[in-house]
């Protein structure tokens, strides 16, 4: 079976070798402040840092998940607001867990499926989230629009669960990244990455939050000497070694996604039963497509495409039953792509 699931989705076939590999190495059984395993971290951090284009002095942290991130992000940083932009489902829900939890006020700022960034322009030293791919509708925010939001006293914090290692990201543009690899790193769940700026780590030590045992002071600490606060996933954290080693740069991966993406919107354009819920290419997401259509239609299409072994993702939220998705993530095969759009055509 091929996935086009966006999450978790399709794994690089090379990981079942990389897991037989990992438990030869011993590397499962050594302690995780051991030796072996800060230099696993330390090469891992380093790999991150070449293959994704992030920035030298960006510090990286390992989470269990972009969730957590919320959580530390919310108990580690205050102001006197939080403010977050967002035009869909997932969006919604880190807003709505900010207010359960932050020391601040929290603010909606709702934008339309097909419009860009709102004009928003920061009035206080807040911090402004985003969700950068909003893996439930199919749009996604672009770098230049990112930079132009907030001013220099702004904390920027992005969610990029659904991009990162699949499109190149500006990181100079934000503070906080955050995401899981069980999207476009092509790996199992259960492993969140952090990236931070040196802003990021200097506006955390002016705050002093220590309160909680995964607190950004907490974790930045032990990162010094590539430990981390809790018994990592030393597991996954391998395969990510593994996986980094083995994918070029993240310009050439990019490069080929964005081309996957506007092949498949210009498949769709010519279909008669299903079409994208975002119609403006400046906002249309290259690495989940959305497509909406009849609801009894997408289920005969999924069964049409489980028979023939590949699986399409479910709507989601408002257009759960009206839509489904297709993961535009690098480790699916583009054979796999090109039988599925057969599959599409002839149904």
């Amino acid at each position: 079976m091929t996935t086009f699931y966006p999450g978790p989705s399709q794994i690089y076939p090379q990981v079942a070798d990389y897991l037989q590999d990992a438990f030869n190495s011993g590397i499962l059984s050594a302690n995780h402040r051991s030796a072996k395993c800060i230099a696993l971290v330390e090469e891992t951090v380093g790999l991150l840092h070449t293959k994704l284009n992030i920035p030298e002095d960006y510090s990286i942290f390992f989470t269990s998940s972009a969730t957590e991130c919320w959580e530390i992000i919310n108990q580690s940083f205050f102001s006197e607001r939080v403010v977050h932009i967002y035009n869909g489902a997932f969006g919604k829900k880190w807003y709505d867990y900010s207010k359960k939890i932050a020391k601040s006020q929290c603010i909606a700022i709702e934008f339309e499926v097909n419009d860009e960034l709102p004009n928003f322009k920061n009035e206080f030293d807040d911090i402004v989230c985003f969700t950068q791919n909003e893996t439930s509708n199919g749009t996604q925010i672009s770098m230049d629009s990112l930079a132009k939001i907030g001013d220099r006293n702004c904390l920027k914090a992005v969610d990029v669960t659904s991009s990162i290692a699949g499109i190149e990201l500006d990181y100079t543009v934000a503070d906080i990244w955050f995401g899981s690899v069980q999207k476009c790193f092509g790996l199992p769940a259960g492993l969140g990455i952090m990236i931070n700026s040196p802003k990021a780590l200097h506006v955390a030590e002016g705050l002093k939050e220590q309160n909680h045992y995964n607190s950004f002071l907490n974790i930045a600490k032990n990162m010094e000497v590539f430990q981390t606060t809790h018994t990592p996933n030393v597991l996954g954290i391998y395969l990510l070694n593994r996986v980094l080693n083995q994918i070029p740069n993240i310009s050439e991966t990019s490069r080929r996604i964005k081309f996957q993406a506007r092949n498949w919107y210009d498949f769709f354009e010519t279909n008669s039963d299903f079409k994208p819920i975002c119609t403006n290419p400046k906002a249309q997401s290259d690495t989940v497509i959305v497509l909406k259509g009849d609801s009894k239609k997408i289920v005969e299409l999924k069964k049409k495409t489980q028979e023939i072994g590949l699986i399409l993702g479910n709507g989601y939220g408002e257009w759960k039953d009206s839509t489904f998705r297709i993961a535009n993530f690098p480790a699916i095969d583009p054979a796999e792509i090109e039988k599925l759009k057969h599959c599409i055509s002839n149904f």
